[in-house]
């Protein structure tokens, strides 16, 4: 069972690689590495779907609202390759971190039994975790509306 992190709760740390936003291919990012800014970090299911490419397009152009508010994560079990090709596509504007071995989406709570056409599996939850620069976590949002995610986060900061 995956534990639940709250508002107020220390984010989990990480070590995961990371594609795109100006780092160098291979680089790795830390979550203690990132102390002293808020972070974002946007958990979703699956690179160059329809709700992610809604999602990652919608940050995408609203990216100069957001680059001087805080560092932007994109999260997925997709691998570093294609994560690559999802930035290219898309040229999207900020880095996704890989988490194949399920590290992240386990320790944010956000891997989480799904049901399509009355299937069960189990996949990434789409939510956000907005981390203050003390490390502990502002913000969550949970299930969130592709379409809605970039507001969601200006008004996290905004308020």
């Amino acid at each position: 069972m995956n534990k639940q992190v709250s508002v107020g709760d220390f984010a989990p740390d990480f070590n995961a690689p990371v594609v795109g936003g100006g780092y160098s291919n291979g680089e790795t990012v830390r979550l203690a590495d990132l102390r002293g800014r808020p972070v974002v970090l946007y958990f979703y299911p699956k690179d160059d779907t329809p709700g992610c490419t809604t999602q990652a397009c919608e940050l995408r152009d609203g990216w100069n609202k957001l680059v001087d508010k805080a560092a932007l994560f994109g999260v997925s079990t997709d691998s570093v390759e294609s994560h690559k090709k999802f930035i290219e596509k898309f040229s999207l504007p900020f880095p996704l971190l890989s988490d194949e071995s399920r590290q992240m989406v386990e320790s944010y709570g956000v891997w989480v039994e799904k049901s399509m056409y009355g299937k069960k599996y189990m996949g990434t939850e789409r939510s956000t975790f907005l981390i203050a620069p003390d490390g502990k976590i502002s913000a969550i949002f949970r299930k969130v509306k592709p379409e809605e995610h970039l507001n969601l986060i200006l008004g996290a900061f905004s308020g």
